[in-house]
């Protein structure tokens, strides 16, 4: 048998071929319910069914209409047959696919109530099922549908509902008053279900989408100085061969005479080849002073170059440093990291956007801890904000500051950078009569020193008093 060819055809033959689900981000799977799921609840609600009829019927001997039962449970059973071999196991269906069988389900399980004692029956609960299934798993339109069903089956159960299963010589009944609490019961708990559902998807849809964007911020930033220590290796090997095109330039020229029509071109050869050794040397002479900023650079190096960015915007910005309690004299040397320099940066843009005239970021250490301290003299943090502030999609210090930023998903991307790298963050509005907003990131030592701090040391300046009035 020949070896089977991958092919438009081949593909089409095969036993068992993957189906696209159409999923084109992380967002894309809200509001999708896997099929495979539902046949899977709904062949345990087939047996949880037939056990309950069986039970009462069989075992505890109470008279109920077993065919009609039996009826209505093979239904559900047919229901998945017939998907199973419609359809994919494994396709994610749209949300009103899913919701037409979340419907048939609630209809089936409101008729078997019905046959079995209607709003008399104790497993009227169990209309919660297919409603909670919908809130979990799809969009708020759909779960509202499923839940509008599963009450107006309840509703509509006293008019068509047979007498609850009971021995043949007893008579039971139960007032309508307990039955309607028996239905209001099932209302109040499918909208609680349907509510808080809804509000807990929803802001685990909301972290997931923002951690997503905390990911591609990452996969940039790291591919930023990956782009850069490729241009410096670059930069390394062409020096050998652009050395010997320059210097056999050179030779051609001096052998060639003044009137030789090829002497021009070969001097412009020499010239360009020079001219790329200069570029080349830049390179090379900033990838040596970054060898070192890679792996280890000052605290306040750090700083500077997180607020490079945004010098000159209209707005004065001051970086200073200074040592704290305990701290040692000269700047420590910690390891730079690209999760650090980002979440910085976004710090600095925004106090930039909120600041009316000055932002500080103040660098400061003690003897176990490294602090970087970012204060601007904008409106400050909106008292609606800050109990919230560090959550996703939480904007907006100051509804009357039109010329600010955002304080939304970049805030909650550097918030969870910074944790990351083993720091936290403190935020708090500066004291009246100043104005303005504080927003503090502190690591433990251990988290960013470098391991060469001690061999590393550099000299830094006179090192600038802390008394920053924050």
């Amino acid at each position: 048998m020949d070896d089977v060819t991958v092919n438009r055809e081949g593909f089409e033959q095969a036993l068992y071929s993957l189906l696209p689900t159409g999923l084109a981000g992380v967002d894309a799977a809200r509001g999708r319910a896997r099929l495979r799921t539902l046949v899977t609840l709904r062949w345990l609600a087939v047996a949880g069914q037939t056990a309950a009829v069986v039970v009462v019927q069989f075992i505890l001997g109470f008279d109920m209409p077993l065919g009609l039962c039996l009826t209505v449970i093979a239904a559900s059973a047919w229901l998945n047959v017939f998907l199973s071999f419609a359809m994919r196991e494994q396709v994610l269906l749209k949300g009103w696919e899913a919701t037409l069988q979340l419907a048939f389900d609630t209809v089936q399980l409101a008729m078997l109530i019905t046959l079995t004692g209607g709003l008399s029956n104790p497993f009227l609960l169990f209309l919660l099922a297919p409603v909670t299934v919908a809130a979990t798993s799809l969009r708020p339109r759909f779960s509202v549908i499923i839940s509008l069903l599963a009450i107006s089956c309840a509703a509509l159960m006293p008019l068509f509902s047979f007498g609850l299963p009971w021995r043949t010589d007893q008579v039971f009944t139960l007032p309508p008053l307990f039955e309607w609490g028996h239905f209001a019961a099932l209302g109040i708990g499918v909208l609680f279900f349907v509510v808080s559902s809804a509000r807990l998807n929803e802001d685990e849809a909301r972290l997931v989408r923002a951690l997503d964007a905390a990911s591609v911020v990452m996969a940039r930033e790291q591919r930023l100085s990956a782009l850069g220590a490729m241009a410096a290796m670059t930069a390394h090997e062409l020096g050998t061969p652009l050395a010997t095109i320059h210097l056999v330039a050179r030779e051609l020229s001096d052998d060639l005479e003044d009137e030789d029509p090829h002497r021009e071109d070969v001097q412009l050869i020499a010239e360009q080849a020079e001219r790329c050794r200069e570029i080349l040397g830049q390179l090379s002479r900033a990838r040596e002073a970054e060898d070192i900023v890679h792996a280890n650079m000052p605290l306040s190096a750090l700083v500077e170059e997180a607020a490079a960015p945004f010098k000159g915007l209209g707005v004065e910005l001051r970086v200073t440093y200074a040592p704290g309690d305990g701290g040692e004299a000269r700047v420590p040397m910690i390891r730079r990291s690209p999760e650090i320099l980002h979440a910085l940066g976004a710090f600095i843009e925004n106090a930039v956007s909120f600041a009316d005239s000055q932002v500080r970021a103040v660098a400061s250490w003690t003897g176990h801890q490294f602090m970087v301290t970012i204060t601007d003299d904008g409106p400050g943090f909106a008292a609606e904000v800050m109990p919230k502030l560090g959550e996703p999609y939480v904007s907006q210090r100051s509804e009357a500051h039109l010329g600010g930023g955002d304080m939304g998903l970049g805030f909650f991307i550097a918030k969870t950078l910074i944790e990351r790298t083993g720091g936290r963050i403190a935020t708090r509005n500066r004291i009246p009569p100043r104005h303005g907003a504080i927003v503090q990131a502190v690591w433990p030592r251990k988290a960013l020193e470098s391991l060469e701090s001690d061999r590393m040391q550099i000299n830094s300046p006179q090192v600038e008093s802390k008394s920053d009035g924050l």
